[in-house]
């Protein structure tokens, strides 16, 4: 069950999702959130006292509204590699931004722990997923590597059809 937050809390989380995903961990300030929010810097600091436990907040509310997103896919669809690829799709399309833990992934080692361990799990969880669905593992970490690596390559060239060509071969 995801954690339930309040309305200030929740644009909080909102704006800092964003901002990681256009400039990593570090491209967002607490006083740059605070003026998106429309809130003061203190009120940011209230709802989550340092900037690797907003991190770590974002990343794991992530995670689990992607799994559950899969989840709720797979009842529909029984191809896992089919729902896979469009779930990275359809973020790639309606957000047009990288996947926020392949972002945060990028600096893991300069990360604080509560970031890199969400961030890490959130490839577990997939990897574990795409494992559990009858896939081996060099099936799923092949699927995960390939569905991360086409949205990077689709967003530098700015094409969808980037994504869907890197994809292809996964059918």
């Amino acid at each position: 069950m995801m954690e339930q937050f309040n309305q200030t809390a929740e644009a909080i989380i909102v704006s800092a999702e964003r901002l990681i995903r256009e400039g990593g961990y570090n491209g967002f300030s607490f006083r740059e959130i605070a003026t998106e929010v429309g809130v003061k810097s203190a009120s940011v600091h209230y709802h989550f006292a340092t900037k690797s436990d907003l991190a770590a907040t974002v990343a794991r509310r992530y995670t689990e509204r992607f799994m559950v997103a899969i989840d709720d896919a797979m009842k529909c669809e029984t191809n896992v590699r089919i729902v896979w690829i469009n779930a990275f799709r359809r973020a790639l399309v309606e957000d047009g931004k990288m996947c926020l833990c392949a972002v945060l992934g990028t600096t893991s080692n300069s990360l604080p722990v509560s970031v890199q361990t969400e961030t890490r799990r959130f490839f577990e969880c997939a990897l574990d997923k795409l494992n559990l669905s009858g896939l081996t593992e060099t099936q799923s970490v092949h699927i995960l590597s390939t569905l991360e690596g086409a949205m990077l390559l689709s967003l530098i060239f700015s094409k969808t059809s980037v994504f869907d060509q890197a994809v292809k071969e996964l059918m």
